[in-house]
Order: structure tokens, then sequence, then C-alpha cells
């Protein structure tokens, strides 16, 4: 693996702007162990080996258990995950593969079921804020330390 350069030190107002959506999610009250979920299956999808490990390690932390996270990777072929879960890793999978899937409505209105009007804001801004950080993960080659 070639070595790149650690984007944060070279641009620590950009850090600071995405640590800043982290600490509006912090405050949105969706559950920490939903942001984990959501965090760790977009980082699977783009193949973020950093925030994968990451973001396991954290989901552990918020409690979840080893059956939930190991079968995350095929969470719609397993009964552990509630319906409100569902609904938000089906928008997961749709927003993280937007170029492929679109938003489709049936999912939106799925969320509208389980998520007041705001989560559903604060959870597609997860959603959205996860991908940047894949982003300067894959794209800068960082690893789990």
């Amino acid at each position: 693996m070639h070595t790149r350069i650690e984007w944060a030190k070279h641009a620590p107002d950009a850090y600071k702007a995405m640590a800043g959506l982290e600490q509006a999610l912090a405050k949105s009250g969706l559950e920490h162990s939903l942001l984990e979920l959501v965090r760790l299956r977009a980082s699977q999808i783009n193949g973020c080996a950093y925030c994968v490990n990451l973001h396991a390690n954290d989901a552990r932390k918020a409690g979840e258990t080893e059956a939930r996270l190991q079968t995350l990777v095929a969470w719609q072929d397993t009964q552990y995950f509630t319906p409100r879960e569902r609904a938000a890793l089906a928008w997961v999978e749709s927003l993280t593969r937007m170029p492929e899937r679109g938003a489709p409505q049936d999912q939106y209105e799925a969320l509208q079921q389980h998520f007041e009007p705001a989560e559903v804001v604060n959870l597609t801004l997860a959603i959205a804020t996860i991908n940047a950080w894949n982003r300067f993960g894959v794209g800068f080659a960082m690893v789990p330390a």
C-alpha cells in the first residue's frame, strides 16, 4: 500500500467541518447504536477498511452484539434487525449506491412509518456524512491501526 497524505493535517478546517457534522448528529436524538449501524453498513459498501474497523468497534461499545455485526452485510436475510433499523438500513443502501438505485419512494415512505421528519433528515445527514468520511478514508488509503 502506498502512503498518502494525512488529509486532516493538511486541511484542518475541512476536518473541523466534518467533526461539526458529527457533533450535530450526536445531538440529533437518533440512537447511538443505530448511527453506528448506519456508519458501519455504508463503510462496508464503500470498502473503507479504516471506517469499517472504527465503526464495528464503536458499535460494540454502543451495545451491539456480534451476531448483528457479523450479519450486517446481509441484514435483509436475517431477523436480527427491527423494522425501524431495516428502514434505516434500506435508506443507507440506496443513498450510498445512489447512482445505481436513486432514493426509491417506497423506502422513503417506510422511513416515515418509523421516523419523525427531523429524524429522517438527521438519518440522511448521517448517511451523507459517513459517505464523505469514507471518501477521505479510501481516497487517502487510511488503514486501521
